[in-house]
């Protein structure tokens, strides 16, 4: 109702202008550059100079530092004195990172261990479903999170880190066509790899029994749409097969020969039983290889200086970190139950100080100090 009567009074005014604006009917984005024209106030409508406040530029009061640099998810920055200032995209830097060496990567659970992961040295980490899946939701890993909630968890992380996030987006969310709508949006929130798998839903943990397999064809159209919704970045498609697991060593050998031929840069093969297996698949598949050093799976735990004897480009340690936080979960609780305190668990955790420190807590402090001093002396 109030907005009506607004447009009522506007109608009313802009009929007594000798300049009337544009009719109300008109897009409101046109008006603006409209308006822009006319220097003189003295010669605006009352009418156009309530649309003129309406869409005046709001002052961000933001410190020196803030406001000449605009930033965005790949960690790129663009001045706005016109000056170009751009780092490596996140795909970059992940495909420059395994040219040097073979890397392990860490899975991060949440954007503090994230923090933690960065800080430790590695140069990249992995955002694993079944973590997700575990540590943010308490689901099993069976395909339940949706890709609204892994993109989420994606942002977090690219935004509270700058090493490379290599993502795993299961089955893709779908078919060929999902997959692109997939990977735009896993893109646009920052992922320097995205993983695709060749299971069939409802998919399962790679390391157990009962998972079947798309059709090679199936996966190959999936590789070909991650590849064009990726566009011209440097974004790593990541494909994964099942096939070790599920029909054998030459259906998974053969399988991602056809995934290189689709278009994937990097391949993933799941659950290999031996080091043999990793050796082979070495030896046969001319591509980037990545292999999971999952605990407790079908996978024999080898070192990083074996893998990187073999030519593998990153080591994936996916769920480490979670079950190694949960273990001590586990056993706080189990100690606070039996003593009634704390008290002896203190030296085993991270103390508010190094908390502090992790998230940047004085920056924040001071940035809000600017924020105010910048007000009085406006």
């Amino acid at each position: 109702m109030r907005f009506n009567r607004r447009v009522a009074r506007l109608r009313h005014l802009n009929a007594k202008s000798p300049n009337r604006v544009r009719p109300v009917g008109r897009p409101f984005t046109e008006m603006p550059r409209r308006l822009s024209e006319h220097t003189n106030k003295s010669r605006l409508s009352k009418g156009r100079r309530l649309l003129r406040r309406r869409f005046r530029p709001l002052r961000t009061g933001l410190p020196a530092t803030y406001d000449s640099v605009a930033y965005n998810q790949n960690n790129s920055q663009t001045p706005r004195d016109g000056s170009s200032v751009t780092a490596a995209s996140p795909g970059k830097l992940l495909r420059v990172a395994v040219e040097e060496s073979t890397i392990l990567i860490p899975g991060a659970f949440d954007a503090l261990v994230g923090k933690l992961i960065e800080r430790a040295g590695f140069r990249a980490m992995y955002l694993s479903g079944a973590a997700f899946s575990a540590g943010a939701l308490a689901l099993p890993d069976i395909g339940l999170f949706t890709l609204s909630e892994l993109v989420e968890q994606t942002t977090r992380l690219t935004r509270a880190t700058t090493i490379p996030l290599i993502v795993d987006a299961d089955t893709g969310f779908g078919e060929a066509v999902n997959v692109e709508r997939t990977v735009t949006e896993l893109v646009a929130a920052g992922a320097a790899a995205i993983q695709l798998e060749d299971q069939r839903l409802p998919k399962r943990c790679g390391h157990l029994s009962g998972k079947s397999l798309v059709e090679p064809a199936e996966m190959g159209a999936k590789i070909r749409a991650a590849v064009a919704a990726r566009g011209a970045t440097d974004t790593v498609i990541l494909a994964r097969t099942d096939a070790r697991g599920v029909t054998g060593m030459k259906e998974a050998l053969d399988r991602a020969k056809r995934f290189v031929d689709a278009g994937a840069d990097w391949i993933f093969p799941e659950a290999l039983a031996t080091p043999q297996e990793f050796e082979e698949f070495a030896q046969t598949i001319k591509a980037p290889l990545v292999a999971n050093m999952t605990e407790f799976g079908k996978s024999p735990l080898l070192p990083l200086k074996d893998l990187q004897q073999m030519g593998y480009a990153g080591v994936l340690l996916p769920v480490t970190l979670l079950r190694i936080a949960m273990g001590a979960v586990n056993e706080a609780l189990v100690e606070i139950t039996r003593s009634g305190t704390q008290q002896k668990l203190l030296n085993r955790m991270q103390s508010r100080q190094e908390l502090y420190d992790l998230l940047g807590y004085t920056g924040y402090e001071d940035r809000d100090r600017a924020y105010f001093q910048r007000e009085a002396n406006s």
